[in-house]
């Protein structure tokens, strides 16, 4: 009897003390979620100046987000493995083909700017290959890159000027390709605070100061890309606030081409459109004339409006945008998606919209990743919405381009085959961003994590765990060295209606069907978890201005026909657009181009049911991909199935391209077939905007 009572003592005790423990625990998180607030802002306020990061100074306006230094965000996940395979791809081993890399006879290596080599193509992809260096702590692409940024720095000129000397016209210097040059200059100053940066770039700006009116920025492309150098103006009155540069800032705006044309644009160019059109809004900063911001804002909607009724972010323009060439047929240059990407950032932080992080996902999902082999070994210059075909051939005036410019080539596409590198690591550096008030804001969701200064300057570490946008949880843990208050904003994209947040497993309230920034205000502790959760949703997208075709979404992706990639490889020499340059030494072999050939049938429309158009799909999700490259149709995660029906007289026309979208809806006598879409992004042939048939 004695035993059994104090058994039964023991065990009583026992539940005592669990529901103690219980207890406390609770109370532990109720304590731990007192304070915790989310609220979700259509815009978040930029009121206050960020203490810790470099940021607009007065009278400059202030900044709605400001970009973190080079190296602050440490990618993971696909966006890792994209930029390891740029690594070990054409970017890592672009200094082995492309002639203008070549160390002898550079003018980028030659105090007086004279050499047979030396214009925008170093820069362009230097600005790439040296932040991707800086971010994946490569050492060799770290070195490769000081090298050249060392010339520039050591070999400027009396009088300021820096680079290649290059006129077009008497006296008229060519101020383009140091416009890029001065980006790298930037990026490599935030990793290594070497100061000779600050001092080229100040004689240099006092020089461009001396330049008359006449002779500054006369050329056709300098003229229209003038808000790059802007750009840097702004960046160095930042860091020195020497007055003078105002004064520049407000030459280079007056010089520049005009951006403000309601109803036009100074060219039609596509790399001038996604590069120049932001200017008017980057002069706003300084001008504060809403006006100039309405500008950026109309011109994005004017090509969008024209060019723009398809889907993947971008528009068609092929070389030039032109009337009556608006099918989705239409294709936009490697380098204007690299563009487009980097203008939205950069709005982004001037105008606190969303609407900008939107369109930059959308590209880099929908668009860029088609733009390369899976490998990233080779590249085309143009890519299109509808393309079921890309070979060596001549497809002009059906694109505006003559020559082989469909065609995966490393030796070729002379701009995109440099600009290209920018790509992902610009996009990874713009994910997360600092706040005015020395908080930061989750922008670009992908696997990651950012080192960043918040609150009273503790320094936190938010790890980021995500599959998205395949998967619709974004998981954060915070890093501290101590409990700090600071506010947190995860940006809810527009397609999501019913977010929901979560932080240490507490579900907090948000206003329903709102999109923008979730607030989370908070004292942060070590080991703190945000989840964010953003549910996915079939959505069809009608381009009425488009012949009423159509284009089919699942949350950030939206879907192509899955069409049978038949590679077939070719001479890269011989298969070169015709102003492309190699070295010597360079090995068509090693660095072989492909035609990509359909081998299956394309020209289908789809069957939708008008009453309920989701019913007329089903979400197929796969497991994830051993290689961690989930943008190839081998390897996408999630597919759709659908029915549609081919329509035979939808085929290739004469200029080798998809035929013009027949008008919707298309009447056809041909049997119903089951069809399977992939991601947009991982389809090297696509068709991703659809007729209807009945």
């Amino acid at each position: 009897m004695v035993s059994i009572s104090f058994s039964s003592n023991l065990i009583k005790m026992t539940k005592a003390i669990k529901t103690l423990c219980y207890t406390l625990m609770a109370l532990a998180i109720v304590a731990r979620s007192a304070g915790q607030k989310a609220e979700v802002l259509s815009r978040i306020s930029n009121s206050g100046t960020n203490k810790f990061y470099l940021t607009n100074k007065a009278p400059l306006q202030n900044q709605y987000f400001v970009k973190l230094p080079v190296a602050s965000i440490k990618p993971g996940g696909w966006v890792k493995k994209a930029l390891e395979l740029q690594k070990e791809g054409l970017t890592g081993n672009l200094g082995e083909i492309s002639i203008w890399l070549s160390k002898k006879d550079n003018a980028w290596l030659n105090k007086e700017g004279k050499g047979k080599y030396g214009w925008e193509e170093l820069p362009y992809w230097l600005k790439g290959y040296g932040n991707i260096g800086y971010v994946l702590n490569d050492q060799k692409m770290i070195s490769e890159a000081k090298f050249w940024i060392d010339a520039v720095l050591n070999n400027q000129r009396d009088n300021g000027d820096f680079g290649p000397a290059v006129e077009k016209g008497a006296g008229k210097r060519d101020l383009w390709t140091n416009m890029p040059m001065l980006w790298c200059l930037q990026s490599y100053y935030e990793y290594s605070k070497d100061p000779r940066v600050i001092k080229l770039m100040t004689k240099y700006f006092k020089w461009q100061l001396t330049i008359p009116d006449n002779k500054f920025l006369e050329d056709y492309w300098e003229k229209s890309r003038g808000g790059d150098n802007l750009s840097s103006v702004y960046w160095l009155y930042n860091q020195t606030g020497e007055k003078f540069l105002l004064e520049l800032a407000t030459k280079i705006d007056k010089n520049t081409a005009n951006w403000r044309q309601e109803n036009n644009l100074p060219n039609w160019h596509n790399v001038n459109i996604a590069q120049s059109f932001r200017e008017p809004a980057q002069y706003f900063q300084q001008s504060n004339n809403q006006a100039d911001l309405k500008a950026t804002y109309n011109n994005f909607k004017l090509v969008r409006d024209l060019y723009g009724q398809v889907p993947g972010g971008m528009f068609g323009s092929d070389e030039n945008a032109r009337k009556g060439y608006d099918d989705p047929r239409q294709a936009i240059e490697t380098c204007g998606m690299v563009e487009q990407i980097t203008s939205d950032n950069m709005l982004l932080g001037i105008t606190g919209d969303p609407l900008w992080a939107e369109n930059a996902e959308d590209i880099a999902f929908n668009t860029f990743s088609a733009a390369f082999t899976p490998n990233y070994k080779a590249l085309r210059y143009l890519t299109a919405p509808n393309m079921a075909i890309s070979d060596s051939k001549n497809h002009a005036p059906g694109i505006d381009n003559n020559g082989p410019f469909l065609m995966m080539n490393p030796f070729s596409s002379r701009c995109c085959q440099h600009n290209h590198a920018a790509g992902w690591v610009y996009y990874s550096e713009n994910s997360w961003m600092a706040t005015p008030d020395n908080g930061l804001a989750a922008q670009l969701y992908f696997e990651n994590s950012v080192s960043a200064k918040v609150g009273d300057g503790t320094k936190v570490r938010i790890v980021q765990i995500t599959r998205y946008p395949f998967e619709d949880q974004v998981a954060f843990t915070v890093n501290t060295p101590k409990a700090v208050t600071f506010p947190l904003y995860l940006r809810v994209p527009a397609w999501c209606k019913k977010a929901s947040v979560k932080i240490n497993g507490r579900t907090l309230a948000l206003e329903a069907d709102r999109t923008g920034y979730i607030k989370l205000t908070n004292n942060w502790k070590n080991g703190d978890k945000v989840l964010l959760e953003l549910p996915m949703e079939l959505e069809i997208r009608k381009w009425e201005k488009n012949k009423n075709s159509v284009s089919v979404d699942y949350g950030p992706l939206t879907y192509s026909l899955r069409i049978k990639e038949d590679y077939v490889q070719k001479d890269s020499k011989e298969t070169a657009i015709g102003d492309s340059r190699w070295q010597e030494g360079a090995d068509p072999k090693k660095w072989p181009s492909y035609e990509i050939l359909p081998g299956s049938e394309w020209n289908y429309g789809l069957l939708i049911d008008e009453q309920n158009p989701r019913n007329s799909f089903k979400v197929v999700k796969k497991k994830w991909p051993v290689n961690n490259n989930p943008f190839t149709n081998a390897t996408a995660p999630i597919e759709i199935i659908a029915t549609g029906k081919k329509i035979p007289a939808w085929g290739i026309d004469k200029y080798g391209l998809v035929a013009v979208l027949p008008q919707s809806p298309v009447i056809t006598e041909e049997p119903v077939t089951t069809l399977t879409l992939v991601p947009m992004g991982g389809a090297r042939l696509r068709i991703s905007a659809f007729p209807v048939v009945k």
